[in-house]
C-alpha cells in the first residue's frame, strides 16, 4: 500500500501564466513560501522555499521542467526517525478547452508507516491549500496565507 496522493485544481488563467506563478519565484513568494523562495524552477536547480509559518527553509531539487507543461522536483519527507529520505512531486498544468487551466499535483514516495501517512497526509493538505492560494493570488491578487497559519 503506498500513500502517494493527487490534487488538483482549475485556475481561471492561461497555462503560461499559472505555470509562471508557480516557477517564477518572486511569484511563488506571493501566495505559498511565506519566507520567500530562491531560485527559478528550472531543470537541475536546486532552490529554496521558506515558510514563515513552518519552521525553516527546505531545499527543492528540480529534476525537470518542461515549460507550460511539468515540473518534477524531490524534497525530503518528514522526519519519521529513520534514514531521511526524499519525495517525488509532480506538477501537470494542461489547458482546458474554455480557457482556464487545470493544475495536478502528484507526490509519491513516502514511507509505509504511520509517520509517513501522517506526512503524506499532511502533504496533501499543503498541496490543496497552495492550489487554492494560487487560484485566490492569480485571479484576484489576495494572499490566502497572509495570517493563515498563525
Amino acid at each position: 500500500m503506498a500513500y502517494d496522493f493527487r490534487v488538483s485544481g482549475r485556475i481561471a488563467k492561461r497555462v503560461h501564466d499559472v505555470f509562471e506563478a508557480v516557477a517564477d519565484p518572486a511569484k511563488l513568494s506571493g501566495y505559498f513560501t511565506t519566507g520567500g523562495a530562491v531560485g527559478r524552477l528550472e531543470s537541475g536547480a536546486t532552490v529554496t522555499w521558506d515558510f514563515a509559518d513552518f519552521p525553516g527553509a527546505f531545499p527543492v531539487r528540480v529534476e525537470r521542467v518542461v515549460p507550460d507543461k511539468e515540473i518534477v522536483l524531490h524534497w525530503e519527507a518528514a522526519g519519521d526517525g529513520g534514514p531521511a529520505y526524499d519525495t517525488t512531486v509532480v506538477m501537470s498544468f494542461a489547458g482546458l478547452e474554455d480557457g482556464r487551466t487545470l493544475v495536478t499535483i502528484e507526490e509519491k514516495g513516502w514511507r509505509e508507516s504511520a509517520a509517513g501517512l501522517k506526512a503524506a497526509m499532511g502533504n496533501c493538505e499543503g498541496w490543496t491549500g497552495m492550489l487554492c492560494a494560487l487560484k485566490a493570488y492569480i485571479e484576484h491578487g489576495i494572499n490566502l496565507r497572509e495570517g493563515f497559519y498563525k
